[in-house]
């Protein structure tokens, strides 16, 4: 792996829903969660940090902050700041960076051709060790260090499902979460499970965002009960009680 120096010109968080990003000198990096008391955080996520090279915001005139990165970083080269990269900070900190934060009209008021700004949106990561990251810190960059998401939503999808565990569960949320997409999808699924191999992958781990067995999956009953998750009928539905069966996203990333 080679490897290469940069720097960190920017830092910021978005502490809550519909508030603005918060300029910081200094963020912790959470192992698994992201960026400590940032509202993206969450172990599922495979976009907990948002990094955005310096020179490709000088060269567009766009201020810091503006796409709303967490990172801004500098003297890396765009073909190395790209997924299957390992980050490593100062502190010991890891991001491993996972896909290319892809452009939407979010952008428009000062990116006009934001369908053409792809590669420059950013590129979203993970964090594999935990420590605290301030303005002016050096980066080291590895190179393949990981193997790269898939930018297609539906190839996240599958490697997303693909790791839910034997005799656990998740709902919508977290498929949605895992993929690392917008509210949107939900209407995508019910596709995605039609072009989907139940024998390949696990649909039957999916259940819909009430915790209830799904029509869309054949034989989910028989299958959840082969893997021992109790499933309670409940008037006219199945429900699996997600507090003892949903999985948490461990040893996702």
């Amino acid at each position: 792996m080679s490897e290469h120096l940069g720097s960190i010109v920017g830092l910021f968080r978005k502490c809550k829903h519909g508030e603005s990003l918060r300029t910081e000198q200094s963020v912790f990096l959470e192992k698994g969660f992201g960026i400590q008391g940032d509202v993206n955080g969450h172990l599922i996520s495979p976009r907990q940090v948002l990094m955005v090279r310096h020179e490709d915001l000088e060269e567009e005139a766009i201020a810091p902050g503006s796409l709303r990165e967490n990172l801004v970083v500098q003297n890396i080269d765009a073909d190395n700041l790209k997924p299957g990269s390992l980050l490593e900070f100062e502190s010991g900190a890891k991001v491993r960076l996972t896909f290319y934060c892809e452009p939407c009209k979010k952008i428009e008021s000062f990116v006009e051709d934001w369908k053409g700004f792809k590669g420059k949106r950013g590129v979203l990561g993970v964090v594999v060790e935990s420590g605290k990251v301030a303005i002016a810190d050096s980066i080291q960059v590895k190179l393949n260090a990981f193997p790269a998401l898939s930018e297609i939503p539906y190839e996240r999808f599958l490697g997303f499902i693909a790791h839910i565990p034997e005799g656990k569960v998740v709902t919508y949320r977290e498929v949605i979460l895992g993929m690392g997409v917008d509210r949107s999808y939900y209407r995508a699924l019910p596709q995605y499970f039609r072009k989907t191999s139940p024998a390949e992958y696990p649909l039957h781990r999916i259940l819909n965002s009430k915790g209830e067995l799904i029509s869309h999956v054949p034989d989910q009953l028989t299958k959840l009960r082969t893997e021992k998750v109790d499933v309670a009928q409940i008037k006219a539905s199945q429900k699996v009680n997600l507090k003892q069966y949903l999985w948490q996203g461990t040893g996702l990333f």
